[in-house]
């Protein structure tokens, strides 16, 4: 009997750590499903009181970096994933994520130091350089535009986006005809894509 009694307590000391268990994971399954319909407010706020509790929770601070700017909080976004970074430094998720509000935002510059840093350690990170893209295309330099979008084509020959912002660069300094050309490679690889549709229209 005394068996019985002393395993009843021990399962009642224990039951608050299961459900806990339990809660702290339906918070990120809550969050994914509300992201996947566009709910992004309310996807970080589930999460908000977990940051709180955890701010040392290097994930937790990308993730709500991501919410952030996904619903437009773009200091919020900045704080969070510059939090991010703070706690791990040689972090590259942090880094690029950190350049998508600073791009929202056309602080173009400011995006381009993170990109330079992160090409510093992964000189071929897709996305810092397509970021790097964005930021060269808000400063209007069209010319380092065209540099970095033909040498990335060379390391990505099958990718419609490097092709074009290359074609853009390409249409803004004047050379409608490599325009048409690259335009055309673009609807090879993406034959739906608007903006070369558009333009070739005009042919």
């Amino acid at each position: 009997m005394k068996f019985l009694k002393y395993r009843w307590i021990a399962f009642i000391v224990s039951t608050p750590f299961i459900f806990g268990s339990y809660a702290s994971a339906d918070i990120w399954t809550d969050s994914y499903r509300l992201e996947s319909i566009g709910q992004y407010q309310q996807a970080r706020e589930i999460l908000n009181p977990y940051g709180k509790e955890n701010p040392d929770d290097e994930f937790a601070m990308l993730r709500l970096g991501w919410l952030s700017y996904l619903g437009g909080s773009y200091n919020q976004s900045i704080k969070q994933y510059q939090k991010a970074l703070s706690l791990n430094p040689q972090s590259l998720d942090a880094a690029l994520g950190l350049m998508l509000p600073l791009l929202a935002q056309q602080r173009w510059k400011e995006a381009e130091k993170y990109g330079q840093q992160i090409l510093s350690v992964a000189p071929w990170n897709y996305y810092a350089h397509l970021r790097l893209m964005i930021s060269e295309e808000g400063q209007r330099n069209w010319h380092a535009l065209l540099q970095h979008a033909q040498q990335l084509h060379q390391r990505f020959p099958g990718d419609a986006t490097v092709l074009v912002y290359l074609a853009r660069a390409q249409r803004w300094q004047g050379h409608q005809d490599a325009a048409r050309i690259t335009y055309r490679q673009v609807l090879q690889r993406y034959p739906a894509h608007i903006e070369a549709l558009q333009f070739l229209a005009g042919d």
